[in-house]
């Protein structure tokens, strides 16, 4: 199925708000309940909309510190550190880039202790650079429509 007009703004719609019931979002985009549903349910099935999930602070949780950490991996580090990041409780993202950089991580943590104790894991794997991060400038933003 197509992405159409009426799918974009669907998605629009519950990227604003994943609650949003089917006959708000139908109000929104002048469908009825069941057309919304049934489109969906075929975007959902398809892959285009992966899953909903709550988005929790961090700061509420006792995480004092946000950062963004790159790690260049030491020659034969790169596949054990890849199974190995899935295991690592701070870590909120984890990509595997491109430059002189292999890998660039989002992390939670309670302080700078934690901090310290985390890097002192990663640096068996490679060298590291941390980014503390002071505020979010875009939080989640939401995939638009192309033009």
């Amino acid at each position: 199925m197509p992405i159409d007009v009426l799918n974009w703004k669907i998605l629009e719609a519950l990227q604003e708000n994943a609650r949003y019931s089917f006959s708000e979002i139908g109000r929104k985009v002048n469908l009825t309940s069941p057309a919304v549903a049934e489109r969906v349910k075929k975007m959902e099935d398809q892959g285009i909309i992966k899953g909903y999930k709550a988005q929790v602070s961090y700061h509420k949780t006792g995480h004092q510190l946000k950062a963004v950490i790159t790690l260049r991996a030491f020659m034969g580090r790169l596949k054990p550190f890849l199974e190995k990041v899935k295991e690592f409780r701070e870590v909120i993202n984890c990509y595997r880039i491109t430059g002189n950089e292999n890998i660039i991580m989002e992390v939670v943590l309670y302080d700078q202790a934690h901090l310290e104790e985390f890097i002192d894991k990663l640096i068996t794997y490679g060298e590291t650079k941390t980014h503390i991060i002071l505020s979010n400038v875009v939080d989640q933003g939401p995939i638009k429509k192309r033009g």
